[in-house]
């Protein structure tokens, strides 16, 4: 049996291992050469997420031309960490993919991102290394190199407005209607009687003082006078002439016409107990009137006469042209002209509605006897959301097919922060006007509430035009985003905290301020911490100390939130900001 001497083999061994090593241990010994820098140096939170660019240096003489390094930023808050994405470089005679460090030194820059926690405020950055060199490895002592996260863009309020439905649609009669335009307290109301006349005559004659029309004037007008729900506004007499004959002719005749019928109607009217002067006046030639009926006439060569009058203001010329078309003249004579030999009468009244305290009464104990307009207008009278939400209900019971009900009966509930609630009348109420954009906003409110921002931005696309509660809407949805430019830009007429912040994102601590000062709500502790921030960034500490100490008193979870929040980095040591806080 031979004796083997293994003494060198275990020298050769024990050198390879010690050189191995020796290259790991020296770059570990002088990792502290390494240059973090990290971009911003404190982490901020934008749109959700924290995003951050870490640049590393390594110096000259430093990165073995065997070893790969591995970094991993480990972002540490209380009650967890994130792991970010390991970057791993690599020395020269590494035979691998990683970017090469070369032994004069290099540097990497990585892009690192997590999604934003409230814990994260207060938080470290931490850099995790390990480098290997063949089968061995040595992990690094880790280094902070980061303290923070600034999160003021997370302060925000989010509660997206609701819109009040007060109609139901375009309403193109040019009369007020309560079914379809909003509420009104004094309507304004006409009846009209006309009473012709005989060609080249200012008589008039028994059978046109006999029309029901007539009639219906006069006893509309002697109701208004004594109907204490009726302001009777004016008694208009218009006569005119036909635009045949000469001018002088027939200012003559409108004129015996005017006195004719106002005579006429003074003794009708002072009969009936109406003393009220009359408005007259009259129309030598009526081409106005002539115009309207001939558009509305199926007279042959009614486009050549419509032409005449456009080209020619001089009547005389007009009246020659027209009777030049002379078979189209036969027309006119019969059918239009006769109409035009006329006394117009008018009678003009506002209707006075209920009174608030009426329409209040009558809500609660007979709303069926409200027209819709009212009950809608009435709801709004009450002071107390849980009044109006039962004047809402009722609305529904009483007009089930009127998208209003449902719809402001949701605005109420969201009002009282129930928005999941208020989601199935929204729901509701667009089955009953699916194109309607209030509902498309309020139904987009609801989704930017349960955090679906993407969903609350394509409803409140489609509500495009409904009111600037849309455009606050997506405001929010902006600042969300990130978009604080676009914030701003939505809402350029608001004032409140969500507006503060919007501009506060942008640099403006001026004008976010003036937005605070402005926002009359003394409760709002968001407005008095924002306030804060601001006094932090300006280096006003009266009005941080102030308005933080305001903002704890509010709410005293502020005080906790106030000590790990970056903006007042540079007070956590500051004793009256401890005093405030503790």
């Amino acid at each position: 049996m031979c004796n083997l001497n293994l003494r060198p083999f275990i020298l050769v061994l024990v050198t390879v291992i010690i050189a191995s090593c020796s290259g790991l241990n020296k770059m570990k010994k002088n990792a502290g050469q390494i240059q973090y820098r990290v971009n911003p140096a404190v982490l901020e939170s934008h749109g959700g997420k924290v995003d951050f660019t870490i640049d590393t240096r390594y110096p000259s003489k430093y990165f073995n031309k065997k070893v790969t390094l591995v970094a991993t930023p480990e972002l540490k808050y209380a009650g967890g960490s994130s792991m970010l994405t390991p970057a791993a470089v690599q020395g020269e005679n590494v035979k691998a993919n990683n970017k090469v460090i070369s032994y004069n030194g290099g540097s990497v820059s990585v892009k690192e991102g997590v999604a934003y926690k409230p814990e994260m405020a207060k938080s470290e950055l931490i850099m995790n290394v390990s480098a290997s060199k063949g089968k061995k490895k040595v992990d690094f002592a880790p280094v902070k190199i980061a303290t923070g996260v600034l999160a003021t863009s997370e302060n925000v309020v989010n509660y997206p407005k609701p819109i009040l439905g007060v109609r139901r649609e375009a309403n193109t009669t040019g009369k007020y209607d309560p079914n379809i335009d909003p509420f009104q307290r004094i309507v304004p109301d006409e009846k009209m009687a006309a009473i012709l006349y005989e060609i080249n005559k200012s008589e008039i004659r028994k059978d046109q003082v006999a029309k029901k029309e007539v009639a219906e004037l006069e006893a509309f007008t002697q109701k208004a006078n004594a109907d204490e729900k009726v302001d009777l506004k004016r008694v208009e007499v218009a006569a005119y002439a036909s635009p045949d004959g000469t001018i002088d002719l027939n200012t003559e005749l409108a004129a015996k016409r005017k006195e004719s019928s106002t005579e006429y109607l003074a003794k009708k009217l002072k009969e009936a107990g109406v003393d009220i002067e009359l408005k007259t006046k009259y129309t030598p030639e009526d081409w106005d009137g002539f115009k309207e009926l001939m558009e509305k006439s199926n007279i042959k060569d009614k486009d050549l006469i419509l032409r005449v009058l456009s080209m020619y203001n001089d009547p005389e010329v007009r009246e020659r042209e027209i009777k030049n078309l002379s078979e189209a003249f036969t027309g006119v004579a019969d059918e239009i002209l006769p109409q035009l030999r006329r006394a117009k009468m008018t009678t003009s009244v506002d209707l006075i509605g209920k009174t608030d305290e009426e329409l209040k009464a009558l809500a609660k104990s007979d709303p069926a006897s409200l027209n819709p307009a009212e009950l809608l207008y009435a709801a709004t009278l009450f002071e107390s959301l849980d009044d109006q939400l039962e004047v809402y209900n009722s609305f529904m019971k009483v007009y089930p097919n009127d998208w209003r009900g449902s719809n402001n009966a949701g605005y109420v509930l969201v009002k009282q922060g129930k928005y999941d609630e208020a989601k199935p009348l929204f729901e509701k109420a667009e089955t009953q006007m699916n194109n309607e954009p209030i509902i498309k906003n309020n139904l987009g409110a609801v989704s930017l509430k349960n955090g679906d921002v993407k969903s609350a931005e394509t409803l409140f696309g489609a509500a495009s035009g409904a009111g600037n509660e849309v455009n606050y809407n997506l405001g929010i949805v902006s600042l969300k985003k990130g978009e604080y430019d676009k914030a701003a830009k939505y809402m350029i007429k608001d004032a409140d905290v969500n507006s503060a912040l919007a501009k506060m994102m942008t640099g403006n601590n001026g004008g976010a301020l003036e937005d605070l000062e402005a926002y009359d709500n003394p409760n709002c502790f968001m407005k008095e911490y924002l306030k804060a921030v601001i006094g932090a960034r300006t280096a006003r500490e009266n009005l941080l100390f102030e308005s933080l100490e305001k903002a704890c008193k509010i709410n005293p979870e502020m005080k906790a939130k106030a000590r790990n929040d970056m903006e007042f980095a540079k007070y956590f040591e500051n004793p009256k900001f401890r005093e405030i806080t503790k």
